[in-house]
């Protein structure tokens, strides 16, 4: 069984027992989560596809710790002209752990 569910914008496929990096959600480490965009449910021989959501149906999730992604330099130059920048980022993240798909 999987399901296809909308975080923060991004359309993941899940299955439960599975842990996925997110962008960083605002909740602290341990606490359960659940996400009610749902756009498909796939079981052994049903599938579910909603428009564009599926009603009464939820993703639960725990959240197993929040972290930083590697870091990207950004470095931007003109030439001739002596225009240097060099920048870093990293990116939050929170990885999460799929506890069960419902589908009522």
């Amino acid at each position: 069984m999987f399901a296809i569910v909308s975080i923060n914008g991004k359309q993941l496929k899940v299955s439960e027992g599975q842990e996925i990096y997110v962008d960083k959600l605002d909740a602290p480490e341990g606490e359960k989560v659940s996400f009610s965009s749902v756009l498909l449910i796939a079981e052994d021989n049903k599938t579910s596809v909603g428009t564009p959501f599926i009603k009464k149906a939820l993703v639960d999730a725990t959240i197993v710790n929040h972290a930083k992604d590697d870091k990207i330099i950004v470095f931007k130059k003109k030439r001739r002209k002596g225009f240097r920048v060099k920048n870093g980022h990293r990116q939050p993240f929170t990885k999460i752990k799929v506890d069960s798909i419902v589908s009522k």
